[in-house]
């Protein structure tokens, strides 16, 4: 696992929120649920995988639950394997990236000749490409709300290609709904650390790596909770706590929960502390 500085990113001011708080200018069409778009992307078209390379790639914790899996590596392996960890002047929480390739173009790691290794499980951003996600919250309500912004980059012939979407009809061609789902629950989660929980000791701390561990190295978190005094101390609804053994998104989900009670106090139906 590598620690980036931000000056180390070339055009991180041009990387957009992952989960703004408010929708921006410079993100593209906003689309609503009975907007259309044109897009397809195929090995005729002639920008096929350029955009699969030079990123400023963020990964979800879903994100790793997934391609940790596609390629039989622990998350640990993974995290350590292909993604610097950035840590942002005014959040209190890492940012998580996935590694290019050490070559001229820096390249996607997972990209072949061929396509993507991984397709069947790549990440979020690969998946609902050309259309962007973010999570408006409204202070005055406190509420939340999905956008998205159809944003393909100025190369992308695809956008000329004859299909037509809805958001709706390429979540189901993408096979994005259950992905969606993840991150927006992990959205919520990121959004509260807007303020400090670690009490000026930073992500470094001692909270901050659990809480890193909680959803990003779910194994290392799996095995805090079965083989610790967790369970001891903590009460996890029986539909979740069955599942902890073999199943990941369990794992994560209730390292989700446990983040909201443990960091910032908040009552969820996940867990709660033995009395």
């Amino acid at each position: 696992m590598k620690y980036v500085e931000v000056n180390d990113l070339s055009e991180f001011s041009e990387v957009p929120e992952r989960f703004p708080d408010s929708p921006v200018a410079g993100r593209g069409r906003m689309l609503s649920s009975s907007d259309t778009f044109s897009f397809a992307c195929h090995p005729g078209v002639s920008c096929f995988n350029l955009c699969c390379r030079n990123l400023n790639f963020f990964l979800n914790p879903y994100d790793i639950v997934r391609l940790k899996k596609h390629l039989s590596m622990s998350s640990a392996e993974f995290i350590d394997q292909h993604t610097d960890i950035i840590v942002r002047p005014g959040h209190f929480f890492p940012d998580v990236m996935l590694r290019m390739a050490d070559n001229d173009e820096k390249t996607c790691p997972f990209l072949s000749d061929a396509g993507c290794r991984v397709y069947p499980d790549r990440p979020y951003t690969c998946r609902a490409f050309p259309v962007e996600q973010g999570l408006y919250f409204d202070a005055a309500k406190n509420q939340t709300r999905r956008v998205h912004f159809f944003r393909p980059p100025e190369f992308c012939q695809g956008r000329f290609e004859k299909s037509v979407w809805t958001l709706s009809s390429w979540e189901a061609d993408q096979e994005a709904a259950f992905y969606n789902q993840m991150t927006v629950q992990w959205a919520e989660v990121a959004r509260l650390f807007q303020n400090d929980p670690f009490g000026g000791e930073g992500p470094d701390g001692q909270k901050g790596k659990m809480a890193f561990m909680a959803v990003y190295n779910i194994d290392a978190f799996r095995d805090f909770v079965l083989n610790s005094s967790f369970l001891k101390r903590y009460k996890v609804v029986s539909q979740l706590r069955m599942k902890l053994k073999s199943d990941d998104v369990a794992v994560l989900k209730l390292g989700m929960a446990w983040i909201k009670m443990f960091l910032f106090g908040m009552r969820v139906k996940e867990i709660s502390l033995k009395k």
